[in-house]
């Protein structure tokens, strides 16, 4: 009877512990979620790379309130904001065992997306590629988890010592999103879009130009994964937003492989489709309309209302050219491209 009710208890607890689990991991609430970090941003850049991380911690505040310390490793990642940014770019991975029985179960992996710049409102670009991540969930099945964090940081190298607020957000994994759809990533591999498949590249090239992003090719895997879900289909996986009309930071600019002098000129950059197709698509962003807008409104307290509105307003422009049938076939299916 005791061995019996000893194993009542130990099965009860572990219930309630996978109950716990499922009541709030990592990217099951758009809730903000508060961290603490304190590192040194020059030794950051110095001492790490591709395959070398340096040793810190993250201080997080679980959904009740209370506070755990996890260790973690981070490095610095990306190309243009590595290089231009004061904040770089991180990638950080949580020591064995510290992401487990908490909200970073099954996450050990992830992006952290910084400010780029000490400026006032650096924040308010931060908040706009984030929604941009949200705007993606709407309108395709294949996309990257993120949420929304609140950083209190501390940077060595500031001999005040001085506690900054900065908003940023964190990245699923790559190989967590293709655990998610039973897929793999395809690594070193040039894909030429017209191989991807149809309605899911069409609902990608769509969306990039909605955001007024032009600064991705699937060829050479730039701000782009390529997930492959059998032997027959591969979908694009878009990121990395900020070089977008949508966001428009002061530092972006336009590649000189494209025919536009700004990033918010919007330039379709898909691959022609079959008509219909395309036809039936756009039908689908413009059910989404509404959806899409309030997306923007869900973020009316952490931008200035001039934001809102400017996003509001480019983004009208584009349902504009998706609902007057001259100007979809000008800028869409007369502009699609027919070579890499």
């Amino acid at each position: 009877m005791k061995k019996f009710l000893s194993l009542f208890f130990i099965i009860g607890f572990l219930g309630l512990s996978a109950f716990a689990q499922q009541e709030e991991l990592l990217f099951d609430s758009e809730e903000i979620l508060e961290i603490t970090m304190k590192f040194s941003v020059k030794k950051l850049r110095s001492d790490t790379n591709d395959s070398t991380f340096m040793d810190s911690f993250l201080i997080y505040k679980d959904s009740k309130g209370a506070l755990d310390t996890l260790d973690v490793g981070l490095r610095v990642r990306g190309n243009f904001r590595k290089e231009n940014c004061y904040y770089p770019p991180i990638r950080m991975r949580l020591k064995k065992k510290e992401g487990k029985g908490n909200i970073f179960d099954g996450n050990r992996n992830m992006k952290i997306v910084f400010p780029c710049s000490k400026a006032k409102n650096a924040d308010s670009y931060i908040v706009k590629e984030y929604l941009c991540y949200q705007l993606y969930e709407q309108v395709s099945e294949y996309t990257f988890q993120t949420r929304m964090i609140r950083i209190n940081f501390v940077n060595e190298d500031d001999k005040k010592g001085e506690v900054e607020s900065l908003l940023g957000f964190l990245i699923e994994d790559d190989d967590k999103v293709a655990e998610r759809f039973g897929g793999e990533i395809m690594e070193n591999t040039k894909i030429v879009g017209t191989v991807l498949e149809d309605s899911a590249a069409i609902r990608h090239d769509l969306f990039q130009y909605m955001i007024g992003n032009t600064d991705w090719s699937s060829m050479y895997q730039h701000n782009m994964k390529i997930l492959k879900l059998d032997s027959k289909t591969v979908v694009p996986l878009a990121y990395d937003f900020d070089m977008t009309g949508m966001v428009l930071p002061p530092y972006a600019q336009v590649s000189n492989l494209v025919d536009i002098e700004t990033v918010s000129q919007r330039l379709y950059r898909g691959f022609c489709r079959d008509e219909l197709m395309m036809k039936t698509i756009r039908d689908e962003f413009l059910a989404k309309e509404t959806l899409l807008y309030a997306e923007i409104e869900q973020l009316a307290d952490l931008v200035p209302s001039h934001e809102i509105k400017f996003m509001n307003n480019y983004m009208e422009d584009f349902f504009n050219v998706l609902k007057d049938d001259r100007r979809f076939n000008f800028n869409i299916l007369s502009a699609c491209r027919t070579t890499e």
